[in-house]
């Protein structure tokens, strides 16, 4: 029996509780007042005996909370894999703000028959809170920014049907929840809570070779603790595992199943172990980098990928090429990744790869029953199942900058809008959507025809900082919230003046999967790059992850790379590129400047600290640099290598200086990026053997002098001035 509720814990709240836990459902109370009348309300619910798993978030912990019950939202993440049975989100509370990010990573860790109690102010949407100081980027302030993604909260919580509201009044006010509870479906597997995760279970522990398994779910499906259900019976058959994830937290509950299944394994670290195998956690970066050293993959080997809609898909498909057995997890709709989007990119480069690979989908909630309040609230005002509106448009398509007070007042615009967004984007979080409606300096360009929106661009302003303020970052004495590009092209790149000059960042563009490669994409680059001279910006700028296909693009609109990250993203596997187009003649002058610097590190920079950049990418950004003809004594060299028996590496410059030539011409030719790789990353025999699938040295050998010969032939290379 449940324990009797607290003499202050309100009748009405204790019933809607009673009703909720009958249908094995979660609410939400929605407190709006004084901060301080706010917080003792919840304090009277937060003093009912009936919780085992209570949580406090807010800015500071109140008086008489355990440690262990108070979380800041900025520690979200640390309790995601978690369980909770109450959660009271303090946004009232001076320095208390909504975290968008916060609220729905903990509503996922609310198991059925919690509430989730939500403090807000009387005015809530009138004024931005503390939260959004993160949102006021140089030169605003906080008072200066609006808050329509709060108004539009606000909007929508009045008006939700399914919501406890206990303002003003002395007594709350619940919804009467009329329908009938659900039986719990039976799962066939013991270790499962449901038919889906045993099914998934299942195909996981029969992975076959080179058929991967796509696994989708929405959140709350049981997804993450299926791969631990099947590491504990891999490992029984004495399998190891490698498991990868945009971040450990992804994947705790992975180790928590581990951890229940194999209570003779010891954990240590990101390790989990025991007598017949091991189950090891690696970030995408250092995956990466072992598969490049020839220390994870081959035979044998197995790879199970958690929130792959968060890792790109250039990344996903080395992997796929790394291991014989792989399975790929995701979430469709939810906090940690859009899978739906990830499905629509990933899927050419699977039928390509491994035309065998296999499909499940994980439909029926764990942690709570078929139609959770909660659940479809969250989504709502998160944004967290927002689909595109449009698969063709029915005529042509117009452009039109969007006004972001109208857009969050028009819900199934802003829905589609977002949506697309969230499809196309593989980092796309619920604070992008506040940024979408708040942030300063933001804009939105929309292409829209007879069915809906068919492509997004995002941009936001950056710059434009006086000389001594510009002088003080370039030396690292002030770094002002904001301007990425700006900061980094002065800090990184040594170029003061891209502070004090006018950029404007592209940070999203988008097209709906079915207008792809019909030139959209194109059409709103060349819009904005209108509305930037008109504007009187200097730079069009834009920073993305170093990936073949995506640099292809932004090199064709017109844009160079001026500068590329040294190390890889933790989260991502890549490096991040900076790519630019000049507007006016000071932006010409100061790209001019930046791919002059950039043109001239590249070379050193590929044989130290770029030397396991990816060999495509590597190509590309040696195909923008400046290359005059070869010489004489080039071309005797390169002759005597290809035709003779001469040690290609005694003439590597020469071949260098034929790479340099030919790289324009040759975008994304494999042999000719293996070769450059060779040449400039100082990539050795063994690492190209395995790239290639040759037998060894002497193999390599060959091919390395078939692909000089290769490109002597095939380019007309006029001669050089010294001896013609």
């Amino acid at each position: 029996m449940s324990p009797l509720p607290s003499p202050h814990f309100p009748p009405e709240l204790d019933e809607f509780c009673q009703a909720l836990r009958r249908h094995r459902w979660r609410g939400l109370v929605w407190l709006q007042g004084e901060a301080g009348r706010c917080r003792e309300r919840a304090w009277r619910l937060w003093g009912d005996a009936r919780w085992q798993a209570p949580l406090w978030v807010a800015p500071e912990s109140p008086d008489g909370i355990a440690a262990s019950s108070w979380l800041p939202a900025s520690k979200a993440r640390t309790r995601l894999g978690g369980e909770q049975d109450l959660i009271v989100f303090d946004a009232a509370s001076p320095g208390a703000g909504f975290d968008p990010e916060a609220f729905g990573a903990l509503s996922g860790t609310l198991r059925a028959g919690g509430l989730m109690v939500l403090l807000t102010p009387t005015d809530w949407g009138a004024r931005p809170d503390a939260d959004y100081a993160r949102l006021a980027e140089y030169p605003w302030s906080l008072e200066e920014l609006s808050c329509r993604y709060l108004a539009r909260l606000s909007t929508l919580l009045a008006d939700a049907p399914g919501v406890a509201r206990w303002t003003d009044a002395a007594s709350p006010v619940v919804p009467v929840l009329t329908d009938e509870p659900r039986e719990a479906p039976t799962s066939p597997d013991a270790a499962c809570l449901t038919p889906d995760q045993a099914d998934a279970v299942a195909r996981l522990e029969r992975l076959r070779r080179r058929r991967p398994l796509v696994m989708t779910a929405d959140r709350g499906r049981g997804k993450t603790a299926a791969l631990g259900i099947a590491c504990a019976r891999l490992l029984a058959r004495g399998i190891a595992v490698l498991v990868t994830a945009p971040r450990p937290a992804a994947v705790a509950g992975l180790f928590e199943r581990l951890a229940a299944l194999c209570p003779e394994g010891v954990r240590q670290g990101n390790r989990f172990a025991t007598d017949k195998g091991h189950v090891s956690f690696l970030a995408p970066d250092e995956l990466q980098a072992r598969i490049e050293r020839g220390e994870a993959g081959g035979a044998g080997s197995w790879l199970l990928v958690d929130e792959a809609a968060a890792i790109p898909a250039g990344l996903l498909g080395s992997w796929l090429e790394a291991f014989p057995r792989i399975a790929f997890a995701t979430t469709v709709h939810g906090y940690e990744g859009a899978g739906r989007g990830f499905a629509l990119r990933f899927r050419e480069r699977l039928d390509r790869l491994a035309p065998d690979w296999r499909e499940c989908h994980l439909a029926t909630p764990v942690r709570w029953a078929e139609g959770d309040p909660l659940e479809a609230l969250t989504s709502c005002l998160l944004m967290l199942d927002a689909e595109p509106d449009v698969d063709q448009p029915e005529a042509g398509v117009h452009w039109q900058r969007e006004d972001r007070r109208d857009l969050a007042l028009d819900e199934p615009r802003l829905r589609a809008i977002f949506g697309l967004l969230v499809q196309a984007h593989y980092r796309t979080t619920p604070g992008d959507l506040r940024r979408l409606l708040d942030a300063p300096g933001g804009r939105i360009a929309s292409l829209s025809g007879g069915g809906g929106v068919a492509a997004v661009a995002v941009t936001s302003d950056e710059g434009g900082f006086e000389p001594v303020l510009a002088e003080r970052v370039a030396r690292g004495e002030r770094r002002p919230r904001g301007h990425l590009l700006a900061q980094s092209l002065a800090a990184h790149a040594g170029e003061r003046e891209a502070l004090m000059a006018r950029l404007r960042r592209v940070l999203r563009i988008a097209v709906v999967s079915p207008c792809r490669r019909q030139g959209m994409g194109a059409q709103l680059l060349a819009a904005e790059r209108r509305d930037a001279e008109s504007d009187g910006i200097d730079l069009l700028g834009a920073s993305f992850g170093a990936e073949p296909g995506l640099l292809a693009f932004w090199q064709g609109q017109g844009f160079r790379v001026v500068r590329l990250g040294l190390t890889r993203e933790t989260s991502t596997g890549e490096h991040a590129l900076m790519v630019v187009q000049p507007i006016s003649a000071k932006g010409e002058a100061l790209a001019t400047r930046l791919m002059h610097r950039f043109h001239r590190q590249l070379p050193a920079l590929l044989a130290f600290e770029l030397a396991e950049l990816e060999p495509l990418v590597a190509l590309a950004l040696l195909g923008e640099c400046p290359a005059g003809p070869l010489s004489a004594e080039d071309l005797r060299d390169l002759e005597d290598v290809a035709h003779g028996h001469r040690d290609p590496a005694m003439v590597r410059p020469a071949v260098q200086a034929l790479i340099g030539f030919v790289a324009p011409h040759g975008q994304g030719d494999d042999a000719l990026a293996m070769l450059a790789a060779w040449a400039f990353q100082g990539r050795s025999d063994e690492w190209l053997a395995r790239r290639l699938s040759l037998s060894g040295a002497r193999q390599v050998d060959g091919w390395r002098r078939q692909g000089i010969a290769r490109w002597l032939d095939a380019a007309s290379l006029p001669k050089g001035e010294d001896g013609r």
